[in-house]
């Protein structure tokens, strides 16, 4: 996922609403997509704070309510996380039915991802996998996390009407994608239940499996109004939304839930399973990554197999160092601090930063300053704990009592200490740590202890267990190829199912009848 650049359902094209096009005009000139993030400019060309209820009623996203945040802590027995406590996290689809399908089943896929641009991941791309590590943690259930090496290349490349340019080759994108990798172990995620993989290094199996199929869905019409290409775009930017959609299944990697994945050594299973294909996914990133979902969640259901409406919990971007109205870039080292930069760098870059303060300090002090606009106090609403520390800190730039040299040592402060904790961990992730990572592999989770329908994977779907004889391998690898072989298959699933059932009555009356002669 593109993490550079990020409705109920209707009959309606995925395109609309809403075309980017019609965004950008809605929002007098506000440009939000996955690939541009700038907010609209006054009449003097001033650019202006990104307007997010605008941007969220275009996008027909839900508003994070106290709801939400009530019934999270009921679930998880733990209070929001502060990006979702401080609205930072803001919008969503469907995060209430992740909740139930905690409850009730114990556990659901998380997933994001990075579009690696970069040697070094910034500020602005720690955020989403903060939260998402808040949320591994509090849910304790299993993670993917999908470096698009192959969509940066064929975004730059496409911007560069098709031109290699210097640090944009191929390998390029795939050796930022290995070092953004070993950023992002190092925000401290659990190996064992964590995946992380490229696109270059990991498609294949039943991953490509779901691509062809998706791919098959989609027309050249619903890419365009969805994600705002047009007939000059190269055929694999175009190609590439139904690789970034399927990722978001929980089939496109059977392994991870110790199932097998046909590829080379493991011929075992063609297609994928339904149970595995119907856990639901949740997915954190920033609103700006909305359209790829919204193409998935109007085309999840038409899937063989189909898999539940992807839920996405939504966040703001963290501002540019510049300000208002856009937000860091790896291509603009001058809007960003990156995971990189040394204590020296991080203290020059925030003394820098865009102001909310009067403009003397005779000024500040009379008429306080303007904490909605200012970079320092923005980077502490993301980075500070205290809820309490934070309201003082507004509440004293408010009334002037607080300086901006004040604030900006307290913000230069906590991001050195965040940056160099980052920067200690970076230093022990080593190859073999990042293979750990990257290894296709069973994961370990135990989600919810006390879910109202155990069973675990098989709760979500078909028993799981595998039919015998060739019509069992049938009902494993998809349909048939006939009528009649697709019946046989669909009874042979049938039999399996009662078959499995007996098999449970018959060990709960053996368990009964030990005990009953152990008490005897």
């Amino acid at each position: 996922m593109a993490t550079e650049g990020g409705k109920p359902h209707t009959a309606e094209a995925v395109s609309a609403p809403p075309a980017v096009e019609l965004v950008q005009q809605a929002a007098a000139e506000q440009k939000i997509d996955p690939y541009t993030v700038s907010g609209a400019r006054d009449a003097e060309g001033n650019i202006k704070a990104i307007d997010y209820e605008a941007l969220r009623q275009r996008f027909n996203t839900p508003a994070l309510t106290d709801e939400h945040l009530k019934r999270f802590e009921q679930v998880t027995g733990k209070k929001p996380h502060r990006l979702m406590r401080r609205r930072l996290f803001f919008s969503h689809r469907d995060f209430d039915k992740i909740l139930d399908a905690y409850e009730k089943y114990g556990f659901f896929l998380l997933y994001t991802g990075r579009g690696p641009s970069s040697g070094s991941m910034h500020l602005g791309h720690a955020v989403p996998f903060l939260f998402t590590k808040e949320l591994q943690d509090l849910f304790d259930v299993p993670l993917v996390i999908m470096l698009t090496d192959d969509e940066k290349f064929l975004y730059t490349r496409n911007k560069n009407e098709g031109k290699p340019t210097p640090g944009a080759a191929l390998g390029d994108f795939i050796g930022y994608a290995f070092e953004n990798a070993k950023d992002i172990i190092s925000i401290g995620f659990d190996r064992k239940k964590t995946f992380i993989y490229t696109d270059y290094s990991h498609m294949g199996g039943h991953f490509y499996q779901n691509i062809s199929e998706f791919e098959a869905l989609l027309t050249n019409n619903q890419i365009r109004g969805a994600l705002g290409f047009d007939g000059s775009t190269n055929v694999g930017l175009n190609a590439y939304a139904a690789k970034q959609c399927v990722a978001a299944f929980a089939s496109s990697y059977p392994e991870l839930f110790g199932y097998g994945d046909f590829r080379p050594g493991n011929w075992a299973e063609r297609r994928p399973r339904k149970n595995v294909a119907a856990i639901p996914t949740l997915i954190p990133c920033a609103i700006d990554q909305e359209p790829w979902f919204r193409i998935l969640r109007e085309n999840c259901d038409r899937m063989e197999f189909p898999s539940p409406k992807t839920a996405l919990i939504l966040s703001k971007f963290l501002t540019a160092l510049q300000g208002p109205g856009g937000k860091m870039s790896a291509s603009d080292a001058n809007s960003a601090i990156f995971m990189s930069d040394t204590p020296k760098q991080i203290e020059k870059k925030i003394n820098r930063s865009f102001s909310g303060g009067g403009a003397t300090k005779e000024d500040h002090e009379k008429y306080g300053g303007n904490p909605d606009v200012d970079v320092a106090y923005a980077y502490l609403s993301y980075f500070l704990e205290s809820d309490e520390e934070l309201s003082e800190i507004e509440e004293g730039y408010r009334k002037g009592t607080l300086s901006t040299g004040e604030l900006k040592k307290k913000c230069i402060s906590e991001l050195q200490k965040f940056v160099g904790d980052f920067q200690e961990r970076r230093s022990r992730v080593t190859d073999q740590v990042l293979e750990d990572y990257m290894t296709f592999r069973k994961l370990e989770y135990k989600g919810n202890p006390t879910p109202t329908v155990p069973g675990g994977i098989e709760a979500f779907g078909t028993s799981g267990k595998k039919p015998s004889g060739d019509a069992g391998e049938k009902v494993i690898s998809g349909r048939g190829t006939t009528k009649k072989e697709r019946k046989e298959a669909k009874n042979a699933e049938k039999k399996a199912e009662k078959l499995a059932l007996r098999e449970k009555k018959e060990e709960e009356v053996d368990k009964q009848e030990g005990a009953a002669a152990a008490s005897s």
